[in-house]
């Protein structure tokens, strides 16, 4: 969209810790990690007004498998199909497995994903189960065979994390040796240093957003370093 002088854009772009977030003025917010994960958020007025591969929003998971001609189905493939742009692209195939294509990264994808299911996230396992993005882990870590393994295995582990987040279930996972952010690890809570925050800080004014307001649409997110205390220099005058 060209931008002219003086006229307000109907969204704006921020930067929120590790994400690039753009949130329109219609009440879509899209939360990009500038990685391999993406986010879509709707605000309540769009509510059993959409439709798509994202579901249609009226708050009844069983009925998402909607195709583009109002027919109900329980295969995911049939799903996407069914929401072809154009039809003459042929249908998606069912992909094989992975870990059976590429056995030598099975055990390594087991063992690096197995943190989902660990002691780590103890917390969250009553709230979210984690089976499924244990699965969705394995899959995608085998699946990364050509280079950004670990980037995969990472932002599955993140996509964990983050719906604990949203299930008020806060999980430090980061180390120095796994999925690495931390400029801080060995800092102390009142240094006045960088810090990385894993599920975001509260709303408050900085000098990307001087207001201090923040939308409730928008959860936390997971946060570059950012200095957690100011320290004025004071120079005596004679």
């Amino acid at each position: 969209m060209k931008r002219d002088v003086g006229v307000d854009m109907p969204y704006k772009i921020m930067h929120m810790g590790i994400y690039v977030v753009i949130e329109t003025k219609t009440g879509l917010i899209l939360m990009w990690d500038k990685k391999t994960s993406v986010h879509i958020k709707l605000s309540a007025s769009f509510k059993g007004n959409v439709c798509g591969l994202c579901g249609n929003y009226d708050g009844n998971a069983n009925n998402d498998f909607t195709t583009r001609s109002q027919s109900l189905v329980v295969n995911a493939m049939e799903f996407g199909n069914g929401w072809k742009v154009s039809p003459n692209c042929p249908d998606a195939k069912v992909p094989k497995d992975p870990c059976t294509s590429n056995p030598y990264r099975r055990s390594w994808a087991l063992k690096q994903c197995s943190i989902i299911k660990s002691k780590v996230f103890a917390a969250c396992h009553p709230q979210v189960d984690p089976t499924p993005y244990f699965d969705a882990c394995v899959y995608d870590s085998c699946a990364c065979d050509s280079g950004g393994d670990c980037e995969c295995f990472c932002t599955s582990v993140a996509a964990y994390a983050a719906a604990c987040n949203e299930a008020n279930v806060c999980v430090s996972w980061r180390t120095p040796n796994l999925c690495p952010l931390f400029c801080d690890y060995y800092n102390g809570p009142d240094q006045c240093e960088w810090h990385y925050k894993p599920c975001g800080v509260p709303c408050m004014r900085t000098c990307r957003n001087p207001s201090g307001t923040c939308s409730s649409q928008i959860p936390g997110l997971e946060g570059n370093c950012y200095p957690l205390l100011h320290r004025a220099a004071a120079i005596k005058v004679p």
